[in-house]
């Protein structure tokens, strides 16, 4: 359908999602179907008795980490109202019955993060993340060829031969997606937070939003829907009779404003972070020392005078070097500088990225090396970025270290260094080697607790039956005993019978006494003897470890999480128990996995604990399945505010030392690892900032 280009405006806002929005389906005329970082996909079905507008009507849960590309199922026999195919980063593709809102399908054999998802007529084409295709998103341009939006900013359309026809520039960021509309518009969604409408290669609108705009699509009336990390879902309509009433407009601009100035920097500073003009009440120390104030949304510098005593005022303060909204990108990576090298004899011409802050010699060097040119060029490369970065006074040094294997190169006409050494990065924190265990325990107070316990079941005459001995209650005395004599774990030994007693317990005892029960199996973990007699527990047939974790958290109580998380996390301190804790890697983070949310900051940081130990086992073993999902879990946490210090300085260790592994540094970069990064190093909290700067220098490794 032929439709001429009119502005577009806000037509609704969807509510529901709790985190980043990440994909859309159009749902032929039904409805539209999107996914998020909340493990959820919703459906929102047409309202045609409310000018179109959507409703939410199902809530679609299975993935058990974030969800990402979705496909729509046409109605058929088996889909009367037809279904969704949704892929996740717990590298499970699932089939939905949209008329149930249940799962009928679960497709397994993606070692990684789903990336994509199409429909071949009944067959079902999914990728995952294998290596690091710069290319994030692909459309269909009816009768012209194919769309690809790109990590350089850039989209293109291609022709089925491989012709680049055309080259639309305009985004200042990483572009997510792209889609194309039968009247010839496409739209384009952004990390630079915007969604940009293009046609015959020229963008005629810009729609800001507060967040990254992680996909975009039209719907078949030629109105867009798009998702955001606010985590509203949005649709933009050209229809004047459609758009939404001024109070929403309203809403929406101040979303934007309020966004808007908390990323506004001045100085390099964050706006909102600065004092008010209340600060200049405080008298200065120095005469010429400067301080910046907020006043309304500029930041404007002052500097003490010390011979009047008072502050004079010098001016507003314009956005620093550090505005990242300005700085260029290249392969998804921002720098000060992206320059084009015009290296002469038809060659075309190249991209060499700089930060002032790095050794121009260093980034020659490299450079030249990945790009494959003569390394004779290298002290016309490192003037060319002096000149070009507008510095100078820099040292000039003509030796070569080779980037990749650290030896001398020869240059013609230059002498061999042949003590070169390469030069590696050095991390605060990562990675993390060693597995971390709870081995302090208060065993008096756990005996009173048991005792305590079993007096109660007296008074309940129903519950007799599971009423401890005398005899059996001086048992757990005399495993206390040898607990407490670490010294002589070498040589002590327990009864098979004591072991059959603390389990006997942890299966019948009500849930709400088991607590220092499972205290008593956190310690016998730790124990030589102990842990070999229950690893006769934890077979197929009658697993006392996964009953036990099936148990605590289907009616979550803070001490028997507490208990129970610490009770796992000693099990990584015996390689014997590493087989089974690989088998059921993804039921126990499953399990605990709300546990960072938890009010108690005990269970917060223990369950940060159990991440950590499974991201050290995971890369020692070198499954990357596994670590895609515990970095999954570590992100969740990093990226939760006001959690517990310790919490997450695991967690952010956790991501670092997953993102060593090369594979894992690539799917952390596409979700956000850089923010997290750069929230950390602003902390107050020194070794937050220090692990946040690990991460942030690992994410610019080439």
């Amino acid at each position: 359908m032929e439709v001429d280009f009119a502005e577009y405006r806000l037509r609704c806002q969807l509510r529901g999602h709790e985190d980043d929005v990440r994909g859309i389906c159009v749902c032929d005329n039904v409805g539209i179907a999107t996914s998020s970082r909340d493990r959820t996909i919703r459906f929102w079905s047409s309202n045609p008795l409310n000018n179109g507008d959507y409703t939410m009507s199902k809530i679609l849960l299975g993935h058990t980490s974030f969800v990402g590309p979705l496909a729509w199922v046409s109605p058929n026999a088996e889909l009367p109202e037809g279904g969704i195919v949704s892929g996740g980063m717990d590298t499970l593709v699932l089939v939905w019955d949209l008329a149930t809102g249940e799962k009928v399908q679960t497709l397994k054999g993606h070692q990684l993060q789903v990336t994509g998802i199409a429909l071949d007529g009944s067959d079902i084409v999914s990728s995952s993340v294998d290596w690091y295709d710069t290319v994030r998103g692909l459309a269909v341009m009816p009768g012209l060829g194919i769309l690809s939006a790109s990590h350089d900013g850039s989209i293109r359309l291609w022709a089925l031969s491989g012709e680049v026809l055309m080259d639309m520039v305009g985004h200042s960021s990483i572009v997510y997606s792209v889609d194309a509309h039968a009247s010839g518009l496409i739209v384009s969604g952004s990390e630079d937070c915007l969604a940009k409408i293009w046609k015959d290669g020229v963008c005629v609108q810009s729609i800001e939003h507060p967040g990254c705009v992680w996909d975009a699509k039209f719907l078949d009336s030629g109105d867009i829907v798009t998702v955001c990390s606010d985590g509203v879902v949005r649709v933009w309509t050209a229809h004047q009779d459609k758009i939404t009433d001024p109070l929403e407009l309203e809403s929406h601009a101040s979303q934007l404003s309020q966004y808007k100035h908390s990323r506004k920097r001045v100085g390099g500073l964050k706006l909102d972070e600065l004092p008010g003009l209340e600060a200049l009440q405080i008298p200065g120390t120095t005469d010429g020392q400067t301080k910046v104030v907020r006043e309304g949304d500029n930041g404007v510098a002052y500097v003490w005078d010390l011979r009047e005593q008072k502050w004079d005022k010098i001016g507003e303060v314009v956005d620093g070097p550090d505005d990242n909204m300005k700085r260029p990108v290249l392969d998804g990576i921002q720098f000060d500088y992206v320059f084009d090298v015009d290296i002469g004899d038809g060659e075309p011409i190249r991209k060499l990225p700089y930060n002032r802050s790095d050794n121009p010699y260093t980034t020659a060097d490299k450079w030249l090396v990945k790009e494959n040119l003569p390394l004779s060029y290298r002290q016309q490369i490192v003037e060319f970025i002096l000149q070009n970065s507008g510095q100078k006074g820099f040292a000039l040094d003509s030796s070569f270290r080779d980037p990749f294997t650290g030896s001398s190169a020869y240059i013609p006409g230059e002498p061999s260094n042949v003590s070169a050494v390469a030069a590696k990065p050095t991390f605060k924190h990562i990675p993390k080697k060693g597995m971390l265990v709870y081995d302090v325990a208060q065993f008096d107070g756990i005996l009173k607790k048991i005792s305590e316990f079993n007096n109660a079941l007296l008074s309940d005459p129903g519950k007799k039956d599971l009423l401890l001995t005398e005899v059996e209650i001086s048992r757990f005395g005399v495993i206390a005993k040898v607990l407490k004599d670490t010294s002589h774990y070498h040589s002590s030994r327990f009864s098979d019978s004591d072991i059959e007693l603390l389990l006997k317990l942890l299966r019948l005892w009500p849930v709400a006494m088991m607590f220092p029960v499972v205290d008593i199996l956190r310690m016998i973990i730790l124990h030589p003897d102990g842990a070999t007699i229950l690893l006769k527990h934890v077979n197929d047939n009658d697993d006392v470890l996964m009953e036990l974790i099936k148990k605590v958290t289907t009616s979550p109580l803070p001490a028997n999480l507490l208990t129970s998380i610490r009770a796992v996390i000693n099990l990584f301190k015996n390689s014997c128990f590493y087989q089974w804790l690989q088998k059921h890697r993804g039921e126990i983070l499953d399990a605990f996995s709300s546990c960072y949310l938890s009010p108690n900051k005990n269970v917060q940081v223990s369950y940060s604990t159990l991440v950590l130990n499974y991201a050290i086992l995971l890369i020692e073993k070198k499954d990357e399945e596994g670590q895609s999902q515990v970095l999954s879990a570590a992100l969740e946490i990093a990226e939760e505010q006001n959690l517990d210090v310790d919490s997450n300085f695991r967690a952010l260790v956790a991501i670092g030392s997953l993102m060593l592994e090369g594979l894992m540094r690539r799917v952390a970069l596409d979700f956000d690892v850089e923010n997290v990064a750069k929230a950390a190093k602003a902390s107050k909290d020194t070794k937050i900032a220090e692990v946040g700067a690990d991460i942030e220098l690992i994410a610019k490794q080439r």
